[in-house]
């Protein structure tokens, strides 16, 4: 076998028909790599975009922050060799790449081409399975150039070309268009992984903050949320449900505009104010949201948010069944009551404004029974708002839904809501609440 260092300069000119081709397949490829933010996503991209104008097949390598594998992308010319390289993939002891100096080669920023392989690398102790030996033979590796995937002077993973059967080695001017094909590919690579990363850190903040409902003997809650997942990062959506000093049990959703981490960040500050304030004084929903909206205006909160705050009062005689419940909301989706019957309610009222606006608003309770087996169900918009649906178009398909589970447990009718009205990826957060009487 034999290693060379390939510089990535060709030594010819091309001609301008050539020229013209490589920066039109150049562009397809800028182009393509930018679709997707999804960094599995983007290293099958890259490994379909070079087969098979620069190989038979190829695999495309994302290392984690810690160095070791974290995504792995492939391609072949022919897709039904496919099950072949994924037995290979997942099989292989070792490879070429693990060989000392080749991965020295690789960091240091430079492509390395292997003309031929030796039979060490195809043989038992790099394949030890059978299978995993029988596929090699079928995909034919004859040679091979790696290809560091290098951005803001870090190497964040790599691209193998493999060419197969009879297919010649790569020329220097292949060499020198999968570099380019690399730099582009590299930096499209490094966003999907700085955007993974900082999702997952807002998505864990967001989940650290929805702590689980309280359960009680006559009272059945429960909760879920779903990231939007065509959106930048995760926002503000919330839900909260705690019991009162008092014996009350306080309900809330809300909704704080904007996607990124500091929409999290200004949840979580809403969420505990509210939280804090009506722990401490157990009042009326209206009186919680205009202290709330005095200590955002105090603190410069800045961000506009919709907030619903819902209190289910114990009853006023031991033998009476019924609750009460009382909720005010801040530009707030109203609340939907499925009635133990099979009625479905929208409670709705007239809007008031939003909290976050620097300004005092005037806040209304609203009053209705709870008997026993009713349900109330409380949620943002993100839940009607699904595959661009409207709001009055969208609260229709969902009380449709609740109509259609009247008498499910309540875990049971989060799940079945999420799973009938967010079809496919979620547009927008999605926070639900439901609370049955018992």
């Amino acid at each position: 076998m034999t290693e060379a260092a390939a510089s990535g300069a060709a030594t010819t000119a091309p001609e301008p028909s050539d020229a013209a081709d490589l920066l039109a397949f150049l562009a397809r490829v800028s182009d393509t790599m930018i679709r997707t933010l999804d960094t599995g996503e983007s290293a099958d991209q890259l490994a379909r975009l070079v087969v098979p104008r620069l190989a038979d097949w190829a695999t495309v390598t994302v290392l984690g922050d810690d160095g070791g594998p974290e995504r792995t992308g492939r391609a072949h010319r022919d897709p039904a060799r496919l099950p072949d390289l994924d037995t290979y993939l997942a099989g292989r002891r070792s490879g070429a790449r693990d060989r000392p100096a080749l991965m020295a080669a690789l960091l240091s920023g430079e492509p390395v081409q292997l003309t031929t392989l030796e039979p060490t690398l195809t043989g038992p102790e790099a394949l030890p399975s059978l299978p995993v030996r029988h596929a090699v033979q079928r995909l034919a590796p004859s040679s091979v150039v790696f290809v560091p995937l290098r951005t803001h002077g870090e190497v964040i993973g790599a691209l193998s070309l493999v060419n197969a059967g009879d297919r010649p080695p790569h020329t220097e001017q292949e060499i020198a268009a999968a570099v380019e094909v690399a730099r582009r590919g590299a930096l499209a690579l490094d966003n999907a992984r700085l955007y993974g990363r900082q999702r997952k850190v807002a998505e864990t903040l967001q989940r650290s903050l929805l702590t689980p409902p309280p359960q009680s003997a006559d009272l059945r809650i429960a909760a879920r949320y779903r990231p939007a997942s065509r959106h930048t990062l995760v926002g503000g959506d919330f839900y909260d449900a705690f019991a009162q000093a008092d014996g009350a049990t306080l309900l809330v959703v809300g909704d704080v505009a904007g996607h990124s981490v500091e929409a999290t960040a200004a949840m979580s500050e809403l969420r505990s104010t509210v939280r804090a304030l009506a722990y401490d004084q157990p009042a009326s929903p209206a009186a919680t949201l205009v202290r709330t909206d005095r200590v955002l205006t105090g603190l410069r909160f800045g961000t506009l948010a919709t907030v619903l705050v819902a209190r289910l009062e114990q009853p006023v005689a031991p033998d009476q069944g019924s609750r009460i419940l009382r909720w005010s909301s801040a530009g707030h989706p109203p609340p939907i009551l499925m009635r133990a019957d099979g009625r479905t309610e929208v409670l709705e009222a007239a809007p008031e404004r939003l909290v976050g606006t620097g300004e005092p608003a005037v806040r209304t309770d609203h009053v209705t029974d709870l008997d026993a087996g009713d349900t109330l169900v409380l949620y943002t918009d993100g839940l009607l708002e699904h595959q661009r649906t409207g709001i009055d178009a969208g609260l229709r398909r969902l009380t449709a839904v609740l109509a259609d589970l009247a008498g499910r447990p309540v875990e049971d009718l989060c799940d079945e809501v999420l799973q009938r009205v967010v079809c496919g990826p979620a547009d927008d957060d999605v926070a639900l609440l439901v609370v049955r009487c018992g």
